[in-house]
């Protein structure tokens, strides 16, 4: 790759990937002065869109075949929400910067929804604890049966309860099409990032967002993550100008503690790590499928600690109880590893 080259971006063809590709491009081209040329990949969690993802194979096959494609030199970088990245990566692949973090949390959506109260603040406009005035409101609205779409065990086991009588039904496909399914009332309520909902103009949909306290985010949630070669000094010096500190430190603490549980794609984990300054502090929790048992465990220090700080959680958790849960939790799904819906 020649400096006057266009550098090439991989990235899959849904409208949130695109988004976050370009979003990308526009910052490198900004900050580093480089062009960048959108590279749209099929992957094969694309191909089978209606599958379950614990029939398919998990979540690593939406970056398998954008992997191979860096890997073999056909893109320069590779762009995911990082949520959807193994946890631990190939020897030869690393991620290179992460982007500013949105809103972490998860948000429930009605059919033809519009905002209720509070719900759908920004992270900081909200109380730190509780239930926030909208999603108590979902709640009453939704009755004691809801059916709920999500095809996350993570949110299912952690939602239980609020929606005890619930129903957790899977779903699948991209923005529009879980929209769709649930303004056509084949749902009571779906379950999606608010980040993504923010990110393509639909915030608006949000009905009420979920309190980390009562339904702790998936790891990376929120951050998009740019992916590169380890041997590729160039392309490293240029994506430090993109990168954002805080960021990466939160989502560094958030993997260092999915790694040392070794939890899977279709594991009941959440994590995740506030930073304010220069320091971090991570929240984890292990639940079973069932919502009945749940492990939490906090630790907070300095920024520059933060793999140091999410693995003690980890290994906190670990120490009360954790891997019980995890163990079970496999038996019952064949988890797939190195995943994290």
């Amino acid at each position: 790759m020649t400096n006057s080259a266009a550098l090439r971006i991989g990235t899959r063809g849904s409208q949130l990937a695109l988004y976050q590709a370009r979003t990308v491009a526009a910052l490198v081209g900004e900050r580093a002065g480089v062009a960048c040329e959108i590279v749209v990949i099929r992957t094969s969690g694309d191909r089978l869109a209606e599958a379950a993802l614990s029939e398919i194979g998990g979540k690593r096959l939406f970056v398998k075949e954008i992997e191979d494609a860096l890997l073999a030199g056909d893109v320069d970088l590779a762009v995911h929400s990082s949520k959807d990245m193994p946890v631990v990566l190939p020897a030869e692949l690393e991620i290179g910067a992460v982007l500013p973090r949105e809103d972490p949390r998860d948000a429930l959506v009605l059919p033809g929804s519009v905002p209720l109260s509070a719900g759908a603040l920004p992270l900081g406009a909200v109380r730190d604890a509780g239930l926030d005035a909208g999603l108590d409101g979902v709640v009453a609205r939704l009755g004691q049966t809801p059916r709920i779409g999500t095809s996350s065990v993570r949110r299912s086991a952690q939602l239980r309860s609020l929606f005890p009588g619930g129903s957790f039904l899977p779903i699948r496909g991209n923005l529009d099409t879980r929209l769709h399914k649930v303004d056509a009332h084949d749902f009571d309520v779906i379950v999606l990032a608010a980040a993504g909902l923010r990110r393509l103009e639909q915030g608006h949909r949000i009905s009420a967002t979920v309190p980390v306290e009562t339904c702790v985010p998936a790891p990376g949630q929120g951050i998009i993550a740019i992916e590169m070669r380890s041997d590729d000094d160039r392309m490293r010096r240029l994506l430090e100008q993109v990168n954002d500190r805080e960021a990466r430190a939160a989502l560094e603490a958030e993997r260092a503690t999915v790694v040392r549980l070794g939890g899977g794609c279709q594991m009941p984990i959440g994590a995740y790590a506030a930073v304010t300054g220069d320091r971090i502090a991570v929240t984890a929790v292990v639940i079973s499928l069932d919502g009945t048992r749940a492990i939490r465990a906090a630790a907070s220090g300095a920024l520059a600690d933060a793999v140091a700080i999410g693995t003690a959680v980890a290994a906190d958790l670990l120490a009360h109880g954790a891997s019980e849960i995890l163990a079970d939790v496999e038996r019952s799904l064949g988890a797939v590893t190195g995943r994290q819906p």
